[in-house]
């Protein structure tokens, strides 16, 4: 997974990301990776509109931003 997300911050991708607050909420996100640390990354949140720490290890599922196409 910290590969993807080095990549994410190389080259500004934005990714789409399903993770487990520690209130144990499940919460669908569109974030911009800012900085990697041992445990937790920091990024910017579009659902929230707002820079969120987030720990690695409750991050459920994670990948690029799914384009999707009207009228396909």
């Amino acid at each position: 997974m910290k590969g993807l997300l080095l990549n994410a911050v190389e080259s500004c991708e934005k990714l789409e990301m399903i993770y487990l607050s520690n209130k144990g909420e499940i919460t669908q996100r569109i974030i911009k990776v800012e900085k990697i640390g041992e445990d937790y990354f920091r990024a910017y949140c579009l659902t929230r509109k707002q820079v969120r720490t987030f720990k690695i290890k409750n991050v459920l599922s994670i990948g690029p931003l799914r384009k999707y196409r009207r009228g396909a």
